[in-house]
C-alpha cells in the first residue's frame, strides 16, 4: 500500500547565526519543520558551525541573506509557510548609527516582507522586535506599566543621544515600518518584544546580551556600567530565558487567534535588586550590593499580560535562568 507523506511545513528564519535565531532553528527542527536559515556569509564556516551541526537533526538549508540587498531573501522565503524575521544590525560602538543600524534595520525588514509578498506561500510573519522599542521615554517616577500600546520615544532618543541610542531607534522604527507595510500589503504579521535574554547558547561565541546579564557575577566593570545604563535608559532590568522567547515565537506563529504585538518578559528587576538576589544565591562570586546613589527601584515594569492571556506560560523563573547561565559560563571558562 502506498503511504502518503505529508509535506513538511517549511519555515524561514532570518539572521540564523544569532543567539535567539539558532535556538529557534533547533526548536523548529525538533518540532518537525523544514527550515531555511539566512546568514550573512554562508562561507564563514566558523560563524555558521553551530548551524552546520544542526543539519544532522533535520531538513535545514542555509541561504545567503543581506539586509541591505533587495531581493536577497527571495530564495530563502520561497515556498515557506512561516517566516521568522530576527536579523538586525547591532553595532553598539558605531559612530554613525543612522547608516550602521537604523537604515539597514528598516531596509532589511522591508526586504524580508517584500520577499514574503512575492512568495505567495507565506501565511504568517513573526518579527522579533525588542523591549527597547517599548519602554524608553522621558517620564520620571516609578510604578509605570508598559504594554503593547507603548512605543519608545524616538524624538527624545534622537535629541538626547544617550549611549547606544541607535539600537532602540533602529528597533522602534523597523517595527513601525513593518506594521505599515504589513497593513498596506495584507500580511498577517505578529511582533514579539522580548526583554534582555539569558540562558545557555549554542553559538560559537558568548552572546553579548548574556554577557550583559551575567556582568554582576563576572565583575566586568564595563558591562556592569552597561547594565546600569540600561536601567537608566529603559527604566528596568527585565530578563527572560532565551528558550522561553523561542517557545513564544513558535507558540504565536501556530496560534491562529494571535494578532498584533506581544511583550515577552518574565522578570522585571533593577540593578540593586538583581545584585542582592545574585549575591545571596551565589555567595562564592561576592557580587557587590552597594550602588551608592543609584536608584533602588525600577521605573517601570514591562507586562506580558497579553501573551499570558493568549495561553502561553513561562517555563523558567529568575533562579533557573541564572543557574543555567552560571553553568554555561563555567563550561566556557568564564566563571570558576
Amino acid at each position: 500500500m502506498e503511504t502518503v507523506t505529508m509535506e513538511k511545513k517549511r519555515a524561514c528564519v532570518t539572521g540564523g547565526t544569532c543567539y535567539l535565531a539558532s535556538l529557534l532553528v533547533k526548536y523548529l527542527l525538533e518540532k518537525g519543520y523544514a527550515v531555511n536559515a539566512t546568514v550573512r556569509d554562508p562561507d564563514n564556516e566558523k560563524k555558521i558551525s553551530h548551524l552546520l551541526e544542526l543539519q544532522s537533526s533535520g531538513d535545514l538549508q542555509i541561504f545567503q541573506g543581506d539586509l541591505t540587498n533587495e531581493g536577497s531573501f527571495d530564495a530563502a522565503v520561497a515556498g515557506c509557510h512561516l517566516v521568522f524575521h530576527l536579523a538586525t544590525p547591532v553595532n553598539f560602538t558605531s559612530e554613525d548609527p543612522e547608516n550602521d543600524m537604523i537604515k539597514p534595520a528598516i531596509q532589511g525588514t522591508l526586504n524580508v516582507l517584500k520577499a514574503c509578498v512575492n512568495s505567495k506561500t507565506v501565511k504568517r510573519v513573526v518579527m522579533t522586535s525588542s523591549a527597547a522599542a517599548v519602554s524608553i521615554n522621558k517620564s520620571t517616577g516609578t510604578g509605570l506599566v508598559m504594554d503593547e500600546q507603548c512605543w519608545t520615544d524616538v524624538d527624545f532618543l534622537a535629541s538626547e543621544k544617550p549611549p547606544t541610542w541607535g539600537y532602540p531607534v533602529s528597533k522602534t522604527l523597523a517595527e513601525k515600518e513593518a506594521w505599515k507595510f504589513a497593513e498596506e500589503n495584507n500580511i498577517d504579521l505578529i511582533t514579539i518584544i522580548p526583554s534582555l535574554m539569558a540562558g545557555p547558547s549554542i553559538t560559537p561565541d558568548v552572546p553579548s546580551s548574556l554577557s550583559l546579564a551575567m556582568s554582576l557575577l563576572t565583575g566586568n566593570e564595563f558591562l556592569i556600567n552597561g547594565l546600569k545604563g540600561m536601567q537608566m535608559l529603559s527604566g528596568s532590568i527585565s530578563i527572560t530565558h532565551v528558550e522561553d522567547v523561542v517557545h513564544a515565537h513558535v507558540f504565536l506563529a501556530e496560534k491562529e487567534s494571535a494578532s498584533g504585538r506581544y511583550i515577552c518578559c518574565c522578570v522585571n528587576n533593577c540593578v540593586p535588586e538583581l545584585a542582592k538576589f545574585l549575591n545571596k544565591r551565589y555567595p562564592q562570586y561576592k557580587v557587590p550590593t552597594d550602588f551608592g546613589e543609584f536608584p533602588t527601584k525600577a521605573k517601570l515594569i514591562i507586562s506580558s499580560k497579553k501573551l499570558l492571556e493568549e495561553g502561553f506560560s513561562f517555563e523558567y523563573g529568575i533562579g533557573e535562568i541564572y543557574d543555567q547561565s552560571v553553568e554555561y559560563f563555567k563550561a566556557k571558562g568564564l566563571l570558576q
